[in-house]
């Protein structure tokens, strides 16, 4: 529980930050959700997973998938690595 809050607390973006985002860093860049433009927002990502539609979730685990490997994070989850296989 300690490692989700610290990832909750790394992961904030301001509005302006936000905006200023490349769509190419969001999972779901059509819909500008799930920024992941560092490592903290990758885990995040996973972390808030469960709440993507049914329909957009194998393309936003394979974003996942993406995203962690450039910045070198180990995804654990075995929903997001069974939803990339899809």
């Amino acid at each position: 529980m300690h490692l989700l809050l610290e990832i909750v607390m790394d992961d904030k973006l301001n509005t302006i930050e936000r905006k200023e985002l490349p769509d190419s860093v969001f999972g779901l860049p059509e819909r500008r959700e799930y920024p992941m433009p560092d490592a903290a927002h990758v885990r995040a990502a996973e972390a808030y997973f469960r709440y993507c539609p049914d329909d957009l979730k194998p393309k936003l685990a394979r974003a996942i998938l993406a995203r962690a490997k450039e910045y070198g994070v180990d995804v654990e989850s075995p929903t997001v690595l069974s939803y990339a296989e899809e």
